[in-house]
């Protein structure tokens, strides 16, 4: 293994398990270790996530327009508002396991071949947001040792799933974008079964370091990074693979 592909190295005590990003259920909380160390924050990801609810005031006067219709709440996206460098790219949202990294139940987080090359060039074509179905307490740390040049533009994390059939699925929907003007780049078709003509798959990687797919793939999106309509060019994709 070429230890230029491990983003971190832990020994097998400070390290619970890493998540299991594509599966449904969160699994029940392990015992606290005696010693908390950085890398127990990378890789313990089997918290519940007990966010508390936002609280509604039920006191506070019902709002009705002119015409006597009650106003719909307002939409709040998950992405804050484009920035203006990025006003006229297209919205790429990349997953992190299994597509980007592979988290080892063992000592290591590895990076798949061509990786470093790959954010570097997406994140000068398109308007880059990692949107992945783990905590924020693993996957921050890591995306922070993975991503050398700011190609991310904004992070999303599980609680912006939503839990559908079993799975944290990725709703495009939601992100403030035209979704004609958007994509998704990941190795679970579960995780965007509500946009799935949005989707570049790629295989789920694992450990194999002759693994080409991501350097492959950058002709494929210099050339979708000048369409106005991602629609046409994806279908083809998909009509060709």
């Amino acid at each position: 293994m070429d230890s230029g592909s491990i983003i971190t190295q832990v020994s097998k005590e400070e390290v619970n398990t890493p998540l299991q990003e594509k599966g449904a259920q969160n699994p029940s909380p392990s015992k606290k270790p005696r010693n908390r160390s950085i890398f127990q924050s990378l890789f313990c990801c089997l918290c519940h996530d007990n966010s508390e609810p936002i609280p509604v005031n039920n006191n506070a006067p019902l709002l009705v327009e002119e015409n006597g219709s009650v106003p719909k709440a307002t939409v709040k996206y998950l992405l804050p508002e484009i920035k203006p460098q990025d006003s006229s790219k297209i919205c790429v949202v990349i997953d992190l396991d299994e597509t980007l990294v592979h988290s080892s139940f063992k000592v290591y987080v590895l990076k798949r071949p061509h990786v470093d090359e790959f954010l570097r060039r997406m994140g000068e074509l398109f308007e880059c947001v990692l949107f992945t179905a783990s905590l924020a307490k693993y996957a921050d740390p890591v995306a922070d040792l993975l991503d050398k040049w700011g190609a991310f533009r904004a992070r999303l994390f599980r609680e912006s799933c939503v839990f559908h059939r079993g799975n944290y699925v990725k709703d495009l929907s939601r992100l403030g974008r035209d979704l004609t003007r958007i994509i998704i780049v990941d190795n679970s078709p579960a995780s965007y079964v509500f946009h799935p003509d949005n989707a570049v798959p790629v295989a789920s990687w694992f450990d194999n370091m002759a693994d080409t797919e991501l350097l492959d793939l950058l002709p494929f999106f210099e050339r979708l990074s000048k369409v106005d309509d991602v629609y046409t060019v994806l279908k083809q994709h998909r009509t060709s693979s």
